[in-house]
């Protein structure tokens, strides 16, 4: 479905198919709480030849972590959780290695100084939710917390979800299941049911088609000695599961990770950000006015110690930036490395998300999902 003058999403999404080297994904969009943009094509697995069904749910990495930040921002409106307060005080395990000062809000906006651990966990240790948060307790801080800000790209999914557990006693998936995402009607889950398992595709990464132009230029020299030197904090921080995990493995899906592991919809992911910044068809809304300003603050901005470029975050959001292919500065989402990307407008009143199997060598800036935001913007 597209509505009147949202053509060129269309446009944007079969050419990513045909040149950008697309297998299977979506792209949803909302706009002032109603849905303008519903497309799906390709093969339910990047590997396979099953067609992408309308309710083909993917993992969406880092994409997750938008959905995620959600839980502790409804906490805090709610008077659940502070956002000026240190960590220790729900989590005083934390209170080690140089962390005793760290703020919930430096937490959020990946100032908390622990992006790596001394010692990768493996798949099993990552998932059980007891070792991770046992080890980014006791790590050591890699900087003084809130004095400068560095992706925290797996340890988040620890920091996050130890953090909720402790102000509530629930864990941070169950939360998202019964207040975000069944109020909403999305299907979305950090923590994906042994029930829904079959409807979820399988990802894959790709190499872009001859001439695509999915790279279009040469990273940086720093940026690419960053991950390619292993004792970097770079490749440190993406390597804090180690070895890599295999994303299409049921366990691994089953976790509770809320920094890479969340599944969903593209037609989710769009209708969750519209209702952070205002009321969706059915009259549902997650955040107030108060809330949604909150989670286009900034708190982070300027070098990033990990990613190695100029980087801006709010509160568990990243903002628009250099890295951060938004719509405007009002913008604030996520992408996930490899394609996926969801954010909202507040000022355009967008909310947009994109998910794909087929994973291509991008962190942040994904010309597949550019393309679409560029089409989107078009039609404003």
């Amino acid at each position: 479905m597209v509505a009147e003058g949202f053509e060129p999403v269309r446009d944007a999404f079969v050419r990513n198919f045909e040149v950008l080297g697309d297998r299977g994904a979506a792209v949803a969009v909302y706009r002032d709480g109603h849905k303008v943009v519903d497309l799906w094509a390709g093969t339910r697995d990047a590997d396979g030849t099953e067609p992408w069904a309308e309710d083909t749910a993917q993992l969406v990495r880092s994409a997750t972590k938008g959905v995620a930040a959600a839980v502790p921002l409804l906490l805090q409106q709610r008077g659940l959780l502070d956002l000026d307060a240190p960590v220790g005080s729900y989590w005083p395990e934390f209170k080690a290695g140089g962390k005793e000062r760290t703020r919930v809000r430096d937490l959020l906006a990946h100032r908390a100084g622990v992006p790596a651990l001394d010692r990768g966990l493996t798949a099993a240790e990552a998932a059980d939710g007891i070792t991770g948060p046992r080890a980014v307790a006791a790590q050591q801080a890699f900087w003084e917390p809130g004095t400068a800000h560095g992706y925290h790209a797996q340890t988040f999914s620890w920091l996050l979800s130890e953090l909720v557990l402790r102000a509530t006693g629930r864990s941070l998936g169950s939360i998202l299941a019964e207040e975000i995402a069944e109020p909403l009607g999305i299907d979305f889950w950090i923590g994906l049911p042994e029930n829904e398992a079959h409807r979820v595709g399988r990802v894959a990464p790709v190499d872009p088609p001859e001439g695509a132009g999915l790279l279009k230029t040469r990273p940086r020299r720093n940026v690419s000695e960053a991950y390619a030197d292993p004792d970097s904090l770079t490749r440190r921080a993406f390597a804090a599961i180690d070895p890599l995990p295999d994303e299409n493995d049921p366990a691994y899906r089953a976790a509770e990770l809320p920094a890479s592991a969340g599944i969903g919809t593209a037609r989710a992911l769009a209708r969750f950000y519209a209702a952070t910044i205002g009321v969706v068809e059915d009259g549902a809304r997650i955040f107030t006015p108060a809330t949604t300003a909150l989670a286009g603050k900034e708190l982070s901005s300027g070098p990033d110690r990990v990613l190695v470029v100029n980087t801006r975050f709010g509160p568990g959001y990243m903002l628009h930036g250099p890295a951060s292919p938004l719509l405007s500065p009002a913008s604030f989402g996520h992408p996930g490395r490899g394609g996926s990307l969801a954010f909202a407008d507040p000022e355009a009143g967008i909310g947009f998300g994109y998910v794909t199997n087929a994973l291509a060598k991008s962190v942040t800036a994904d010309p597949r999902a550019q393309a679409l935001v560029r089409a989107v913007r078009s039609a404003l």
